[in-house]
């Protein structure tokens, strides 16, 4: 007997219901982690810490999300297979959604049990998201795009081994600086087929009375790989080392490779659109996190938590949100939202991460806390304001006509100034 289809909009495309989880995470956690700074709740130890959930979740809860939303739309896309929805994108969201109920119950179930439930529903989670885009990858000709699966079998890894350390209560903290780099990995990865649709006014092509395409920005592969070298690198000499002088002249490599990247995009006017500059703001946050990290760990006045959260409160927010508001829309069969709230919450974004690293620097310490609680509002309300905007167009049917993650219809569906969002 066959079961019935699930037809819920939001299970048609994997980007639905996983951006939805992304915003919505984004801001629970942050919440939940402003609450503790303030000491509403102290009660609450899970499983290393509130410090190492804090980390972990936003890492693995909210770019974890934001990881499966993308990679569910884009690897059929690339590698023209048919789109994941329904039943096993029901599933995907159901371990992800159990992964996070885990890890925070953990603080009142019995110590034998500990972190292996939340273990056990993050790695199951990993692995269906695998086992949904792996053979697609390794099937297409040329595999050329094979470079997703391992970068979330990396991210798998490094999971496995977080939750190991704290199972022997090994410093766990370690395995989350190590995932950090990969995630930056990621981002140039995924961004950087992205960056050449956004610059090269290729995003809305077919658009009624959009200008022509151009082919004026090429995502180098050499300079590319030469920042995700020096980013493996200086991930795996803080992992053996530590805080050492030799990380620390790692890390200015990494900044001054995602530097050299940067000459990639200089290619005059077509920088200058919102989209182009939020995907490029997020790669100097990148540089500018690494060479943060590099000054800390050689001496200067500051903690390597100002760099670091320049990775993630930064660059690794801004290309999430970038990401979203790009790939949410066109692939939800509508064009591009023009309205301002887009422009001024990227940069309630970016202003929330640089407040989030000056809490880092020594000469700022008499507004520590201060710094930290306005830094995790903005951050909120930023996600809180996409929620806001997005959630019809994620939530609600398609309105052109056709189904799953299909691109607009040449004809149009939606105006310029936000359709219907």
């Amino acid at each position: 007997m066959n079961r019935p289809r699930i037809t819920s909009p939001l299970l048609i495309c994997g980007f639905r219901p996983f951006f939805v989880l992304t915003a919505a995470s984004a801001i629970g956690f942050m919440l939940t982690w402003v609450l503790l700074l303030d000491g509403w709740l102290d009660g609450w130890h899970p499983p290393g810490g509130p410090t190492a959930w804090h980390a972990h979740e936003l890492l693995f809860g909210f770019a974890a999300a934001a990881v499966a939303g993308f990679a569910l739309t884009a690897v059929p896309e690339f590698t023209a297979t048919p789109a994941i929805g329904g039943r096993p994108l029901a599933r995907l969201v159901l371990l992800w959604l159990l992964a996070r109920l885990a890890y925070a119950l953990a603080a009142y179930w019995p110590a034998s049990l500990g972190a292996w439930p939340a273990a056990l529903c993050n790695l199951a989670f990993w692995l269906a998201l695998l086992r949904q885009i792996g053979p697609s990858l390794w099937r297409d000709p040329g595999r050329s795009h094979l470079s997703f699966a391992w970068a979330i079998a990396a991210l798998c890894a490094l999971q496995a081994g977080f939750f190991i350390s704290l199972v022997i209560s090994a410093n766990a903290m370690t395995w989350l600086h190590a995932a950090t780099g990969a995630l930056a990995i990621l981002i140039v990865i995924a961004t950087s087929r992205i960056s050449m649709s956004a610059v090269n006014g290729q995003l809305e092509q077919g658009r009624p009375g959009a200008p022509p395409a151009t082919t004026t920005y090429l995502a180098r592969p050499p300079r590319r790989y030469l920042a995700i070298f020096c980013i493996a690198v200086c991930s795996a000499t803080e992992f053996a080392l530590g805080h050492d002088i030799v990380t620390g002249w790692t890390a200015l490599a990494a900044a001054a490779a995602m530097f050299n990247l940067l000459n990639d995009w200089h290619v005059g006017r077509p920088l200058f659109t919102r989209w182009s500059l939020m995907l490029y703001a997020s790669y100097w946050l990148i540089a500018l996190g690494y060479g943060l990290l590099g000054a800390a760990w050689l001496g200067a006045p500051l903690t390597p938590s100002a760099g670091r959260h320049l990775l993630t409160a930064g660059a690794m927010a801004l290309s999430i949100f970038a990401v979203m508001v790009m790939v949410g829309r066109i692939h939800a069969g509508l064009w591009l939202d023009y309205r301002p709230w887009l422009p001024l919450t990227a940069a309630m974004l970016v202003l929330a991460a640089l407040l989030r690293t000056w809490a880092g620097v020594w000469a700022a310490a008499p507004w520590h806390g201060t710094l930290l609680t306005v830094s995790g509002l903005l951050w909120v309300s930023a996600f809180a304001i996409y929620l806001g905007h997005t959630w019809p167009a994620l939530s609600g049917p398609r309105t052109d006509g056709q189904e799953g993650c299909a691109e607009p219809l040449g004809r149009g569906t939606g105006s310029g100034e936000g359709g219907a969002c």
